[in-house]
């Protein structure tokens, strides 16, 4: 047997040099796990109708916010936005709203609804769960109309708004009156929905459907398939569909809602004023209405408004800083 012996420095060298890859390995794959789970620990809790999935960061004995998402969107346009609050000293809860992700309705018998105040009415009900008083409220698209909803209805419990496009508060009368043709296009997936056709179709390509939304609301965002794929997994919720096309059609009063929200939502067609402190921001996607002129004058608290340049709809995945240093601005606000 041919046989070499190490020197003994050689020996320990060796020894320490593997113990030094094992450790970088390590971090690097502890790194990696941080990230993936940015968001912070995915929780399940029974609040209202539903079992609400939502991720938690942060501090739990600080200031709490709570970030929504809108559609085709999920929990993950905030994953680069909660460790910044985090890190911050907030509290940051991001949950599914119904019809997303892990968020399941507690009884088959629920009506599947995607109305104004069912879903603002959710967020009371997890607030409640979760033993907060108050909340700052961040949120874009259905969250953004979901936080308008909240600070009206239940201005105690929000300390704060951060409403991206502003005034998103549906008026189901205004809803029946047309707008200009080219308005009218941005919408078209409002009609196709309206249609059994539309229904099917959606059923059918949710996924490319919601790609090609993505796509014409961020036409200058250049995602990668990695980072679509992530939240469409939230799509392939039971009551996905049904969520959607409801919202849908009650917006245009081609679907009834639940007649125990018709008092609050009948508070909601006066245009009602908020008065809560509040940052409103705007992008490419607004166009004409990126001054925020349109709606500036439906806020009577402390407010002031931001215009976000060269991005599209999903302001805070697309600009994660400029929206978490809204949270904080806001959050001086009531101070």
């Amino acid at each position: 047997m041919f046989h070499t012996s190490i020197p003994k420095h050689h020996y320990f060298i060796k020894k320490y040099l593997i113990r030094a890859i094992l450790i970088l390995l390590f971090s690097i794959g502890l790194n990696a796990q941080e990230t993936k789970n940015s968001l912070g620990t995915l929780k399940q809790i029974n609040a209202g109708v539903l079992n609400i999935g939502y991720t938690e960061a942060g501090s739990p004995n600080r200031t709490p916010v709570i970030l929504l998402h809108g559609w085709p969107y999920d929990i993950h346009s905030y994953e680069e936005v909660v460790p910044l609050l985090s890190a911050k000293g907030y509290r940051v809860i991001t949950p599914y709203l119904r019809g997303f992700g892990t968020t399941r309705f507690l009884s088959d018998k629920t009506m599947r609804n995607g109305q104004q105040t069912a879903v603002a009415n959710d967020i009371i009900a997890l607030m409640d769960a979760l033993k907060i008083d108050k909340a700052i409220i961040g949120g874009f698209d259905w969250g953004a109309r979901t936080a308008d909803v909240m600070a009206v209805l239940y201005p105690e419990r929000v300390k704060g708004l951060v409403s991206v496009s502003g005034y998103l508060i549906t008026n189901l009368e205004a809803n029946k009156k047309p707008l200009s043709p080219n308005a009218e296009l941005g919408w078209w997936y409002q009609y196709y929905f309206s249609t059994e056709r539309g229904e099917k179709g959606y059923k059918d390509n949710t996924y490319e459907f919601n790609k090609l939304i993505w796509k014409t609301a961020s036409p200058l965002w250049n995602f990668s398939k990695e980072t679509y794929d992530q939240t469409a997994q939230s799509f392939n919720n039971p009551d996905h569909v049904a969520i959607v096309i409801h919202n849908y059609r009650w917006r245009l009063s081609l679907a009834k809602g639940e007649s125990k929200y018709d008092e609050l939502d009948q508070k909601l067609q006066s245009r009602p004023k908020i008065s809560v402190p509040t940052i409103t921001i705007s992008s490419d996607f607004d166009g004409a209405a990126i001054d925020g002129k349109a709606y500036e004058n439906q806020f009577t608290g402390k407010y002031s408004h931001k215009i976000l340049k060269g991005i599209g709809h999903n302001v805070p995945q697309e600009d994660p800083k400029s929206f978490a240093d809204a949270i904080i601005e806001v959050d001086g606000y009531s101070k």
